[in-house]
């Protein structure tokens, strides 16, 4: 971090993003790196992160354990990158999704972020399951996959910031007082944000934002089964009225 009285040295007008190998060395380092991540990947399909080994990893790329150590140095260190890999992905989808709607237009970029995210998770149910599945036991998620877990939630946050901002004037119930007790349980999120958001607001976004979520967790791990129909065309409309619900249930329209 560069100090507010510093400023900042300027790279060379040939630098590349750090992110991207220069030298030999470095690109093998990342194709073999790529080779284990995709291993590690093909391991969650099968075996599930418990089952997670660098050792069987190892042998089925035909590397020496200790060989493979020089990449990550541990089960952890892997499982850590398949999180954020994971996470990254799923922000950037909904992201990208969230992007191509107007700025004005907050119910189509609620819903656009909503929908990036369960086709997704129906595109990755492994990678879904790693980071909203059960946790994987021994294993503590560091510091460093934070930013990468709120992508999605800060583009929500962003639709509930700018639903509050100049020119909206408070519509429906939503904006009306929460419980002394519940709003001092936001305190987290709520020093997170602009001044002058509604603090119910916050609440009912929060209410959807696991809403989200436990739709798409029900309908990947099966709970839906004989609820909604099996067909893909009953699904996408049960999920697309969840949407539109929630959608008024926070007066974005």
């Amino acid at each position: 971090m560069t100090n507010a009285t510093e400023r900042p040295v300027e790279p060379p007008r040939d630098a590349r993003p750090p992110s991207l190998p220069r030298t030999a060395r470095e690109r093998a380092r990342a194709e073999i790196t790529a080779e284990i991540l995709a291993a590690a990947r093909r391991y969650l399909a099968t075996d599930g992160a418990p089952a997670l080994s660098l050792r069987a990893i190892a042998r089925d790329l035909g590397m020496a354990s200790s060989a493979l150590y020089r990449y990550f140095k541990n089960r952890d260190d892997l499982l850590t990158r398949l999180v954020i890999d994971a996470y990254d992905s799923l922000g950037s989808a909904a992201e990208a999704s969230e992007a191509a709607v107007d700025r004005a237009d907050l119910p189509g970029r609620f819903a656009a972020t909503c929908q990036a995210v369960r086709t997704w998770a129906l595109a990755n149910p492994n990678e879904y399951a790693l980071i909203y599945g059960s946790p994987v036991p021994g294993y503590i998620a560091p510091a460093d996959t934070v930013g990468p877990a709120i992508r999605v939630s800060a583009l929500l946050l962003r639709v509930l910031i700018d639903a509050a901002g100049p020119g909206r004037p408070p519509a429906g119930d939503a904006w009306d007082a929460v419980a002394p007790d519940a709003a001092a349980a936001l305190a987290p999120v709520l020093s997170q944000l602009p001044p002058g958001i509604p603090t119910a607001l916050v609440q009912r976004g929060l209410m959807v934002w696991t809403g989200l979520f436990g739709v798409v967790s029900f309908e990947l791990y099966g709970q839906l089964h004989q609820v909604v129909g099996e067909d893909p065309a009953d699904r996408d409309a049960f999920f697309s009225e969840c949407v539109r619900r929630w959608i008024a249930f926070m007066d974005l329209s």
